[in-house]
């Protein structure tokens, strides 16, 4: 799941105010399912949680998001209904540390690009096959990188200056650790949100006379 801002027109002002259009994803293909990819665009006013929590109404299950804070009443202890698990993006994590990596040199930073690197580079070997499958090959491939990737952020975070872009970016990742790590538990969860960010940037369509950027899941 993914938000973004799209300007819409506030009658009466003669001018725009800022809306969100909610995207909702699913592409199974990747762990060899049969059903067709989809994706679900829902307005809403605001970006507040709130907003998600209403479109995933009785929806259980894994759900892959950012690191944005609203998604967190989603697992919040009193929250009824079924149980969601939020799965993190591993692109969200490496990006932060990409930035880094272009002030200048960066060691660290570009260790952690490449430690993700090899994650991503196992995915690529095992796309397709199915959820049993891709799970043994986590478990054997990706897990020891995964806990030697933990080690190596539990070793600089506490050498690093927390304020500093890469203590940030260090932060992050520890924050959303469990949720990274999710992929390693279930054959289906993806490293990251592609799925939804894609549909974001590949395709205007036009909606009440404005355009946006949105997409359909590639085939």
């Amino acid at each position: 799941m993914d938000e973004t801002r799209a300007p819409v027109l506030d009658p009466g002002r003669c001018k725009t105010k800022t809306g969100y259009f909610w995207a909702l994803g699913r592409v199974d293909r990747p762990w060899g399912g049969d059903d067709p990819p989809g994706v679900a665009f829902t307005y809403a006013p605001g970006r507040g949680g709130s907003h998600a929590e209403r479109i995933l109404e009785g929806f259980g299950g894994v759900l892959q998001v950012d690191g944005y804070a609203g998604y967190n009443r989603l697992i919040a202890p009193d929250r009824a209904g079924p149980e969601i698990r939020l799965a993190y993006c591993w692109a969200h994590a490496r990006r932060k540390l990409v930035e880094i990596t272009r002030t200048g040199p960066a060691p660290i930073a570009e260790e952690g690009v490449k430690r993700i690197g090899d994650l991503y580079r196992i995915e690529t070997e095992i796309r397709g096959s199915g959820p049993a499958a891709r799970l043994a090959a986590r478990q054997e491939r990706s897990a020891p990188i995964v806990a030697d990737l933990e080690s190596w952020l539990t070793h600089h975070r506490a050498r690093v200056a927390s304020k500093s872009p890469l203590g940030e970016a260090l932060k992050y990742m520890a924050k959303y650790w469990g949720g990274l790590c999710l992929f390693l538990t279930d054959g289906r969860v993806e490293l990251d949100t592609d799925v939804v960010e894609q549909p974001f940037s590949q395709l205007f369509f036009s909606f009440g006379g404005l355009s946006f950027h949105a997409s359909t899941m590639a085939a």
